[in-house]
């Protein structure tokens, strides 16, 4: 599997992006339709928080997505900031887990 190189989206980008700029929307008519604060959905569109279940739900709803797809897309965000970002993960040492638990040891 290639790694990817380039930092996802964050979906508060696509948020600004795909829906709010055609649609004309402000954060403020958005947050009202969303059934959130302005200051919630900022943090979101100005990548200081990510989308949290309840939000993917939400999201969903809005703009007639899955929650999977608001969800996956933050996923995808974190997992690659924690992982190109962050090195403390990097001094973690594998521990030995027998095969008779049903693990398989990774790398």
């Amino acid at each position: 599997m290639r790694k990817m190189t380039r930092k996802p989206t964050h979906p508060g980008e696509m948020i600004k992006e795909m829906y709010m700029k055609p649609l004309k929307l402000t954060v403020t008519s958005l947050a009202e339709s969303l059934g959130v604060s302005r200051k919630t959905l900022s943090t979101i569109l100005n990548e200081r928080a990510g989308v949290t279940p309840d939000m993917a739900l939400r999201l969903s709803r809005a703009f007639s997505t899955t929650p999977e797809l608001w969800l996956n897309m933050q996923r995808g965000h974190d997992l690659w900031v924690a992982e190109n970002e962050h090195t403390d993960w990097q001094k973690v040492r594998p521990v030995y887990v027998p095969e008779v638990l049903g693990a398989t040891r990774v790398g």
